[in-house]
């Protein structure tokens, strides 16, 4: 019987290794989950985790210690880029096409087919995609494109949308995160900001006050003392719990109202800057910030709790810059970047972002690389596994993932497109910070602007000039004429529109059109 022993489990051994080994070749890779923490007219600026190469006296003011947290443990990118205004960033992220292409230029207003542009004695009213973005061709005034999230959803992710959508108008069917691919959609819808982020307001939702701005989902907060981004964090904690307790991955798109006006006190906040004796409004913004960098925290709290934050994705990252009128006093709060929200210049596109990948990004480091909101579809994507999607749009964005996985990377110069045919707002005397009828691009150091209503250019290089105080097209006419035709032909290329003048029915060149 002995004998027999050996010669049974030399057999018996290798037959069971190769069942192991059968095993571990079937057991699924497990994916991560993806988290996008979408910040609302958040500056470059508006935070105590420097972007700079310098502490600025911004970053003193406020209190952001759980983004200081996340780029500890993940890359810090420096140059990264929104559009001016929400909608055409907003879009240009699930879509990965940029808002030259989409003909989203201007923020969609919540009443279907309603140019949301000011008036203009110069031009006439722009034809652009007013309704924003579709899934149904048929849908007039729109772009018809495959959102990010229905791809992730058809691939097994469970998709949660939560806080301020904004894609599309009243009616229309990119109203409806559920349109988009959603199979969770806490308060969002076609509004651009909140009513209010009072729970003793019911987010807007009173007798008597207009309704299209009001925060949909959050009744069971009312009256409580509640401020709108904490009920949406604790939404957004309740709606993770599904897919974690049944062990599938997940997408959530965790979109804050937060920082856009209305600008309120957060009031487990806002003492300490009043006591700091610093502006009303600043005080009360400056809560706000740090409300939003609570909800941060207690997310990735809540990760870890579940003990799934090494599987876990976090992109940080803002839809336009600063709101740069707040206080009344232009092209001061996002120092030293110049102007704000609704500007090409950088303190309208240049925002903060930040990407933890456990395993795979260096923690701690800082990414110099230029990326845009093109980019994160094409990205996002490629965190999940998914390739070579059915897509009905050509993307324009090219994804950073290898960016992560290697911090050295110095990629490939390519040109970003910032194009803003439309007039925001209705204010001639501040035109001249790159609001109302402009287009620019970046290319490496160098970036152009082209000024739709005279028909002039500024040429800036952006390294050695982050401030854009010396205009240097004068002394560069071959950079000048470079970069106008590379913008001119990227813009025909993607059939982008330009104004048109009420005068003589001509549309505004475009800009390789000036530099034959």
């Amino acid at each position: 019987m002995k004998k027999m022993l050996l010669p049974v489990l030399i057999f018996f051994f290798p037959v069971c290794l190769l069942a192991q080994n059968k095993s571990a070749k079937q057991k699924p890779v497990s994916r991560p989950n993806i988290i996008l923490f979408l910040v609302d007219d958040m500056g470059w600026m508006d935070t105590s985790l420097p972007f700079y190469d310098t502490i600025m006296p911004l970053n003193k003011r406020y209190h952001t210690p759980n983004m200081e947290r996340l780029a500890k443990e993940g890359v810090k990118f420096t140059s990264a880029y929104a559009q001016p205004v929400c909608t055409p960033t907003r879009v240009s992220l699930l879509t990965g096409m940029n808002s030259s292409r989409t003909h989203v230029t201007n923020w969609t207003s919540p009443t279907k087919n309603n140019n949301s542009d000011a008036r203009d004695d110069q031009f006439e009213p722009l034809n652009w995609n007013i309704n924003g973005l579709s899934t149904d061709p048929a849908t007039e005034h729109t772009v018809n494109a495959t959102p990010f999230p229905k791809i992730l959803k058809d691939a097994g992710y469970y998709t949660i949308h939560i806080g301020k959508a904004h894609w599309g108008s009243m009616g229309t069917p990119g109203s409806s995160p559920y349109n988009l691919g959603f199979m969770v959609d806490i308060a969002g819808h076609a509004a651009g900001h909140p009513q209010s982020y009072l729970s003793e307001q019911h987010y807007g939702n009173m007798p008597g006050k207009a309704q299209a701005q009001a925060v949909p989902d959050l009744e069971e907060y009312y009256d409580t003392g509640t401020f709108l981004t904490e009920a949406l964090t604790l939404e957004a904690i309740k709606a993770i719990q599904t897919p974690i307790d049944r062990n599938e991955p997940f997408y959530l798109n965790m979109a804050h109202y937060a920082v856009h006006e209305p600008i309120m006190p957060d009031k487990r906040f806002v003492q300490k800057y009043y006591d700091a004796k610093i502006d009303s409004t600043e005080a009360k913004y400056a809560s706000m910030l740090e409300g939003m960098d609570k909800s941060l925290g207690d997310i990735m709290d809540y990760l870890k709790k579940r003990d799934i934050d090494k599987n876990t994705i976090i992109i940080f990252m803002s839809d336009n810059g600063g709101f740069d009128l707040r206080g009344g006093k232009p092209n001061t709060h996002n120092t030293p970047l110049k102007a704000g929200k609704g500007s090409v210049y950088e303190g309208g596109i240049r925002e903060p972002m930040i990407v933890k990948w456990p395993g795979i990004t260096k923690a701690g480091s800082i990414n110099k690389n230029q990326v845009i909101i093109d980019d994160f579809f094409p990205s996002i994507l490629e965190m999940a596994g998914v390739k070579q999607p059915k897509i009905l749009q050509k993307l324009d964005g090219q994804s950073f993932v290898p960016l992560l996985k290697k911090s050295s990377i110095v990629a490939t110069e390519r040109p970003l497109i910032f194009h803003y045919p439309n007039k925001w707002v209705n204010k001639p005397a501040i035109e001249h910070l790159g609001i109302n009828y402009y287009s620019a691009i970046l290319l490496g150091h160098w970036k152009l602007l082209y000024h739709m209503r005279n028909c002039q250019f500024e040429l800036y290089n952006i390294n050695n000039d982050i401030r854009e105080e010396n205009n240097l097209a004068d002394k560069n006419p071959e950079e000048v004429k470079r970069l106008a035709v590379l913008l001119g032909k990227t813009l025909k290329e993607r059939g982008a529109q330009m104004p048109v003048e009420s005068s003589s029915g001509k549309q505004v060149p475009f800009p390789d059109e000036l530099v034959k």
